[in-house]
């Protein structure tokens, strides 16, 4: 069964956010990398990219598929984590450990219209 971190938020297409003031740090939970398999590859977008709640960030890429990140929350890039452009791995790792992104947030309320913890369980499992 796939780990699921009480006090973070998570997206139906399963990304996980973990906010800190104004801004959204922003990964992939572990139910996503254990479904996709060995991780070769993080496309991600450059800091100072903005995005919409919704809107396709970036992707992960296994051996056997190729997935499309949607941000959570709307705003814009302000880190992006660059050990994964070399060790994509981490994300098979701790998917919580290594983040992908990190957004300031434009709508901090956007934050209640994603699922806790036992929401992201009921639809995971």
């Amino acid at each position: 069964m796939a780990n699921v971190i009480e006090g973070l938020r998570y997206s139906e297409s399963h990304e996980w956010v973990k906010v800190e003031g104004n801004v959204a740090v922003i990964g992939v939970s572990d139910f996503a990398q254990k479904e996709m398999g060995a991780i070769t590859y993080v496309d991600a977008p450059e800091v100072g990219d903005e995005f919409e709640k919704g809107e396709e960030f970036g992707a992960l890429e296994s051996v056997k598929a190729a997935s499309d990140l949607f941000c959570p929350l709307s705003g814009k890039v302000v880190e992006v984590n660059e050990a994964l452009e070399d060790a994509p791995e981490l994300i098979n790792e701790d998917a919580f450990a290594n983040w992908i992104i990190k957004v300031e947030m434009s709508d901090p309320s956007e934050v209640d219209t994603l699922l806790d913890a036992a929401g992201y369980k009921a639809i995971t499992e």
